[in-house]
């Protein structure tokens, strides 16, 4: 009856994200970034609660349903509550009240012992089932009365910066996830054009400075995936970002501009010489 529970909890703490958040932000070095004991014990706190609600849902439809009470508890009744018992007695009556989950046993065809046994554990069970959901109930009611009267601002603060630790988490993963497609496709892109031969189109002078090739677009599209890339454009740069993200985390303060390396675009003439500069 406790085996059941004990592997839905486990269960509950494997798959639940919290967990992971959880265990990340305890053994994160500390960086530029502070660790708040307080937002630990919430996802604790947080993970211990949603991992019992499978194995509370569990025990109370069990106790309610009374099938495994009769299966355990049936041999410690007292017989003499009951009547039409057999004419057995000691070793053989406690036997006799093991059997009284098996319905077609011969011994109970023409008595309903079997069903009073039954009926009475099945009560038992039932209460027990009923008095921890009325206990869950009333611990639920007192903890929402109660509430209020503790420190409210400290459990808002704590509950932000554990959202806020989720959802960084979160962000991280599908901006690597976004930038790794780009990436992909950038490197599979320049290996199409790298096994691609040249091509001269020959055309008359007039003509070609009408129909003068642009490649506007295509820069545009580059841009916009350098962009994409965040100028992480290396396997050593991805390495570094990623070890740089688990060592120090950035710093809570979002007044402070980042530094944005900028393009620089120079026209030189034939000799090398800059003749324009666009910074």
């Amino acid at each position: 009856m406790f085996v059941p529970p004990v592997i839905l909890f486990l269960l509950g703490v494997l798959i639940n994200r919290h967990t992971g958040v959880m265990m990340e932000e305890w053994l994160r070095p500390i960086g530029k970034r502070s660790k708040n004991p307080a937002v630990i014990k919430h996802l604790f706190s947080a993970v211990i609660q949603r991992s019992l609600l499978a194995p509370m849902v569990w025990i109370l439809v069990t106790l309610l349903d009374g099938k495994c009470f009769v299966c355990a508890f049936s041999m410690n009744v007292d017989s003499r509550y009951f009547s039409g018992i057999p004419n057995n007695t000691g070793l053989e009556m406690t036997r006799l009240l093991a059997k009284v989950p098996c319905k077609e046993d011969a011994i109970f065809r023409n008595t309903t012992f079997r069903k009073a046994v039954s009926r009475y554990v099945r009560c038992y069970s039932q209460a027990i089932g009923w008095s921890i959901l009325l206990f869950l109930i009333l611990l639920g009611a007192v903890g929402r009365v109660t509430k209020p009267c503790f420190n409210h601002a400290a459990f808002l603060q704590t509950r932000y910066w554990s959202n806020y630790i989720d959802m960084e988490q979160k962000l991280f993963d599908e901006t690597c996830v976004l930038h790794a497609r780009d990436f992909a496709r950038k490197c599979v892109v320049q290996f199409f054009e790298g096994m691609r031969d040249d091509s001269v189109l020959r055309l008359p002078l007039a003509r070609a400075l009408v129909t003068r090739p642009s490649r506007s677009g295509d820069m545009l599209e580059d841009v916009d995936g350098e962009e994409r890339l965040h100028g992480i454009t290396r396997h050593e740069q991805v390495d570094h970002l990623l070890h740089a993200w688990y060592q120090c985390k950035p710093e809570l303060d979002v007044t402070k501009m980042a530094y944005r390396p900028r393009a620089c675009i120079t026209w030189e003439d034939d000799r090398g010489r800059a003749v324009f500069s666009d910074v």
